[in-house]
């Protein structure tokens, strides 16, 4: 999660404006994201459409939903039934820039090699964090 953090911080840093940021999980929920939950539904959906404020989801609650720039962290323990389908929501809500963080050989696992590649984690020289 702090991975996650952090590239969220490196995007503001070059200039994305918060509105056009989310972070999504495929797990555990962000801190952030509970926190806004326990403040009510319509608060919570509040801070997608608040152009000060990076939105935090886990995937599945952000089907059919975009982002410019979604940091997505795939921070599930070990895969589950619906491990294959979090990813791939995950990997499609990026309008522009997509950055993954998380544990490469899970990726795979879930996956399969092909999407790794096609990702170009490996070619790429990906970062686990």
């Amino acid at each position: 999660m702090n991975a996650g953090d952090d590239e969220v911080g490196l995007l503001l840093e070059q200039g994305w404006r918060p509105e056009d940021v989310a972070l999504l999980t495929t797990g555990t929920r962000h801190p952030e994201q509970k926190e806004r939950q326990a403040a009510g539904s319509a608060a919570y959906w509040d801070s997608f459409w608040d152009a000060d404020q990076v939105f935090y989801g886990h995937v599945l609650g952000f089907k059919g939903l975009e982002r410019r720039a979604v940091v997505l962290v795939v921070n599930e323990k070990s895969a589950v039934e619906r491990s294959r389908e979090r990813l791939y929501v995950g990997l499609s809500r990026a309008r522009d820039q997509l950055v993954v963080c998380g544990d490469l050989n899970f990726i795979r696992e879930v996956a399969g090699p092909d999407v790794a590649r096609r990702l170009r984690l490996e070619a790429a020289g990906f970062e686990v964090h």
